[in-house]
């Protein structure tokens, strides 16, 4: 089912299953899913390189500017516990 939905639509779903949930502005397309923990709140998680592609495809950054500025604007920034994380997959898209 989530497999067929765009970043907005996993966004909504997300919402509707926890309301109280951050997310970074403009990635929707670089979610991934939840992350969830012992002793902590499941929070969102994001691809970091497909929000490294967006900022280059959207945006017009190079690869570098767009790795310095999510360091510095968007991994940088917490916001509470509930602050997404990003997850760099390292088995790109080659997965059984």
């Amino acid at each position: 089912m989530l497999l067929s939905m765009t970043g907005t639509e996993i966004k909504d779903y997300l919402i509707e299953n926890n309301d109280e949930l951050l997310f970074a502005d403009g990635f929707e397309d670089a979610i991934i899913g939840t992350v969830t923990g012992a002793c902590r709140p499941s929070v969102v998680a994001y691809d970091m390189q497909k929000c490294i592609d967006i900022l280059v495809k959207r945006d017009g950054m190079s690869e570098e500017e767009a790795e310095e500025f999510i360091s510095f604007n968007v991994t940088g920034a917490y916001v509470g516990e509930l602050t997404p994380l990003f997850v760099y997959d390292l088995r790109g898209d080659e997965v059984d």
